[in-house]
């Protein structure tokens, strides 16, 4: 059983995967969480207040809240949104306890640690980087020629186009990782990357040199948590070997141990030879394991069920820890 656990990422992907890391008997969870969002209420705050967009935060948050009435309840009135029209409306309240926090003690760390104590949280939640980030993308099939690409600047606006991205990138390009988070990453003994919306949620940690060299230098068991299908926009059309090729090519020095799949995604023997010739590049191996929820009728969701999710990572770990020494 890994003592500590640090995951990486941003969105419902990594909401539930920190959902199931709360059903392992770890000592310490850390989310590590991208600040690139730059629509809604993060985009608002964002933009009034020059801060880092705090709804991936919040999210996390949300995840790690304590499963006690108490926890409950907080965990539902930081994901609580206002309504109406008046300049409230569409704010969610965690988002807004974030940032006054953050204009009380000066520090978004503090200020999420703040929230952490508040919450009774099962671990810390830490920005990337701790500025705010923007994304674009090289796009293709925009225009009138399919094969023109063209620049996409922000994170809705990559995450809903209609055209095929080919690559992205972060300005400020090169920030600095948050010091805690390299800290994190660097004493876990289990680091998570994925699943989530690959270009914003998923890559943009692989594009802060700091975070991609601490997830080469730590002794953790180091997975990456592929998505359960293609998501419309950005990887529409995407196989699932693609999207490990294109952690490659934003970040040809990344290495990890392990790439997590749900078994049922691929089952066609061919397809899994190609999936683990492309995860060698990276230095990986491919464990296909039952993490898709159901809907209780028999089908599938699109979607990790954290129990499952949970179970597949004690067991790769427990296979990585036994078998011989990979670096």
């Amino acid at each position: 059983m890994p003592g500590s656990l640090t995951c990486l990422g941003g969105g419902h992907g990594l909401f539930q995967t920190l959902r199931a890391g709360r059903h392992l008997d770890i000592d310490r969870i850390t989310a590590v969480v991208t600040v690139a969002d730059d629509g809604g209420s993060s985009g608002r705050i964002r933009k009034e207040l020059g801060q880092i967009p705090p709804g991936d935060l919040r999210m996390a948050l949300a995840a790690l809240s304590r499963d006690s009435d108490e926890g409950r309840l907080w965990e539902e009135t930081l994901q609580h949104r206002f309504g109406g029209y008046g300049a409230l409306a569409g704010h969610a309240v965690g988002n807004l306890l974030i940032a006054g926090l953050t204009d009380v003690l000066g520090s978004q760390v503090q200020a999420l640690d703040a929230v952490a104590a508040l919450t009774q949280s099962h671990g810390r939640v830490l920005p990337v980087c701790e500025q705010p980030l923007e994304i674009e993308a090289e796009v293709a099939g925009l225009g009138d020629e399919p094969m023109s690409v063209r620049p996409v600047r922000g994170q809705v606006a990559v995450a809903s186009t209609t055209g095929n991205v080919r690559r992205v990138r972060l300005f400020p390009e090169n920030p600095p990782g948050g010091s805690d988070a390299i800290a994190a990453i660097l004493s876990a003994d289990m680091v998570t990357l994925g699943p989530g919306s690959w270009f914003t949620s998923v890559i943009p940690h692989i594009l802060v040199p700091d975070i991609t060299r601490a997830l080469t230098e730590t002794d953790a068991c180091r997975v990456v948590i592929l998505n359960l299908t293609a998501e419309p926009g950005e990887t529409a059309g995407f196989s699932t070997e693609r999207h490990i090729h294109m952690l490659t090519q934003h970040a040809p020095e990344l290495r990890v141990d392990h790439i997590l799949i749900d078994a049922t995604t691929i089952t066609s023997e061919v397809e899994r030879r190609y999936l683990a010739r492309a995860a060698a590049t990276i230095g990986a191996d491919v464990t296909f394991e039952p993490v898709r929820a159901d809907d209780g009728n028999g089908g599938w969701v699109n979607r990790h069920d954290p129990v499952k999710l949970a179970s597949a990572l004690q067991r790769v770990y427990t296979r990585h820890v036994s078998a011989e020494p990979r670096r």
